[in-house]
């Protein structure tokens, strides 16, 4: 087995035709480990119960708030005498749009869905997670604990949207909550969405915002004849709420972001409305279900991360985009449980008593991109992982070997428009329907553009858990500059398949080791902090290092395949960089470096069997938390 290198210390939809992709091939050495995680269905085992109850729906129940602001809840309850445990749900989708699941209440539950404030059929105006929206939270597990049908017992469940509400409903401890169920939830708004690498999301968040305000424009309880004609002219008041609304909130955020505003930069707006702020606070069992390519993939392990310092917990992640994950799509093709069945096994333990065998469900368990297969793990991030430098050289070259010599440098020229044909496309449109297009499958067309670092073929199975870190050394002509940095498994046929990517703009390089994770000497999750103070513009012609955050994945690339590191100036139409700084970059020229000096490298987080060679103890530094 080769000697291992030493490590470095420190440091919206859119709709596009098919186009057919060119085979490319590239030779290059890498090393490998044995696998770490087991097959899931060896540990993983069956729950359910039979239905056993009629569903009955009560329609636009008035939901009064300590301010007066009336909210609409829609409530499914069995068809029979006697009290259950109520589901919350939250949403800004509205309500009648989302509806209530079926499955669980036929087996004894009660299931609300509350429209947020501003949202759907409910008055006020929106702010996506505000102050006054906050504050709402406990009040409506308080409305939802009291209701005439309930035994005082009150669990949360949803995604996305409805993730993240549960885990600030939860940190404020409201009376009667006993559990949460958090489908694809965010850690941190900024960094895991809105603002990735310091540029602005412009393929999920627009469609996002225009997708709340468009289901605000229709309620309810302007149709239901029970209300008529005191509920149309409810719904014209809701109505105007909205609209002036979407103008003070959506509108303006929108337009600050893309013009360089506040809404630019990181602070008290998204630390309000980011879950890794308030986690620490929460004292009920959570269950944290994630995907490898979901919107909102950094955050779901970190959040996990941090509840399980003290509560009970789990985590599933799968090979989801957030429309699979947000229904865990797939899970009984692979010999798992569905979602239904997974909710109903943690509900039935925490909210009715039934004694399911929760403790015997695995830990955490992740889809295996590569072997194509759920595996389950110790731990996130697994005490197995052990960071693996790998080198860029000069001739598009990937290896273990630090440069020694002086290596010429390779250039890509600035624009925004590099990534329409990745798998990226299919993840930040949320995955509706794109990932059937080839572009999701294999990079190597949007390659053809990007500056691309390819191993020799793997001697072994080469088995990745957690984040990586690119330190990329570059020279910019100008003052700012934009990387996108994608990690690749390349099969032997060609095809190069996307793991994970990250960005960075250079005026936001700043790194807080202390909120950063470092393992081993090695920083493998660099903390930047977006803020105004911390942007620095780049001097041009200096050489000057890029730490990029790569969000986590889970994979095995198999003997024989490759390793790849490409390198492109932008990831459209998933980002593009506020105007001021998009003027900064356009048709600039990086340089890419990789001479002794300037030493450009990925930390791979390789997954070793625990050995005297790889002991395992606790070594993980965690990046838990957004300010520390």
């Amino acid at each position: 087995m080769e000697e291992r290198a030493l490590r470095k210390g420190g440091p919206t939809a859119f709709a596009l035709l098919a186009i057919a992709l060119l085979a490319l091939s590239g030779l290059l050495p890498a090393q490998a480990s044995a696998a770490v995680g087991q097959p899931a269905t060896a540990d993983w085992t069956a729950y359910d119960r039979p239905a056993e109850f009629a569903v009955i729906r009560e329609r636009d129940i008035k939901v009064t708030m300590s301010d007066g602001v009336v909210l609409r809840a829609d409530v499914l309850r069995p068809d029979a005498p006697g009290s259950f445990p109520v589901l919350l749900t939250q949403t800004p989708y509205n309500k009648a749009a989302l509806g209530a699941n079926p499955y669980l209440v036929r087996r004894g539950y009660i299931h609300a869905v509350v429209d947020v404030r501003g949202t759907g059929s409910s008055h006020g105006q929106w702010d996506a997670f505000g102050e006054r929206e906050q504050a709402d939270m406990p009040e409506i597990v308080a409305w939802a604990k009291a209701l005439p049908w309930s035994n005082g017992n009150v669990g949360t469940l949803g995604p996305s949207y409805m993730g993240i509400n549960q885990l600030l409903t939860a940190a404020q401890r409201p009376a009667g909550l006993k559990a949460s169920f958090a489908v694809v939830p965010a850690a941190d708004t900024y960094r895991d969405l809105i603002f990735s690498g310091g540029q602005a999301d412009i393929a999920f968040t627009p469609f996002w915002l225009g997708a709340v305000t468009a289901a605000g424009l229709f309620p309810t309880q302007a149709v239901n004849p029970k209300q008529l004609p005191e509920g149309a002219i409810d719904a014209l008041a809701v109505i105007l709420d909205h609209l002036q609304g979407a103008v003070k909130f959506q509108l303006a955020n929108s337009l600050q972001a893309l013009l360089g505003g506040d809404a630019a930069y990181d602070g008290p707006f998204y630390e309000l409305r980011s879950p890794i702020e308030v986690v620490d606070q929460i004292e009920v069992p959570t269950f944290v279900v994630g995907g490898l390519h979901d919107l909102l993939q950094r955050g779901e392990p970190l959040v996990y991360e941090r509840l399980k310092q003290n509560v009970e917990t789990r985590l599933l992640m799968g090979p989801w985009s957030h429309v699979e994950g947000s229904v865990g799509a797939g899970l009984a093709r692979h010999g798992l449980p569905t979602l239904n069945q997974i909710e109903l096994r943690w509900f039935d333990h925490y909210l009715k008593d039934i004694d399911t065998g929760v403790e015997e469900i695995p830990q955490v368990t992740q889809y295996a991109l590569g072997a194509e297969e759920y595996r389950t793990y110790e731990d996130w991030p697994a005490p197995e992982l052990e960071p693996e430098t790998f080198y860029l050289h000069a001739g598009r070259a990937l290896d273990r070997n630090a440069p020694t010599a002086a290596e010429p440098p390779e250039s890509l020229i600035q624009h925004p428009l590099s990534g329409i044909c990745t798998r990226s496309l299919g993840q930040w449109t949320a995955g509706l329907g794109l990932q059937l297009l080839p572009c999701f499958r294999d990079n190597r067309l949007n390659e053809l553009g990007e500056l691309t670092y390819t191993s020799a073929p793997l001697e072994q199975d080469l088995e990745i858990q957690g984040p990586i870190q690119a330190n990329v050394w570059i020279e910019s002509s100008r003052e700012e500059a934009a990387l996108s940095v994608r990690v690749t498994d390349v099969h032997p046929g060609g095809r190069s398949t996307e793991l994970s990517a990250g960005w960075l703009a250079g005026s936001f390089r700043e790194t807080d080791e202390s909120r950063s994770r470092i393992i081993d000497g090695a920083m493998i999750q660099p903390w930047h902090p977006f803020t105004q103070e911390s942007a620095v513009p780049l001097a041009p012609g200096q050489p000057t290092l890029l730490q990029v955050e790569i969000f986590p994945t889970n994979a095995e690339i198999e003997a024989d395949h490759r390793l790849r590191v490409s390198i492109g100036p932008s990831d459209f139409p998933h980002l593009l960089a506020p105007l001021p700084q998009l003027l900064q970059t356009i048709l600039g020229q990086v340089k890419v470096l990789h001479d002794p000096a300037h030493a450009s490298s990925v930390e791979i987080p390789v997954l070793f069997p625990c050995s005297a060679e790889h002991p395992c103890e606790d070594k993980p530094v965690p990046n838990l938390r957004r300010g520390s």
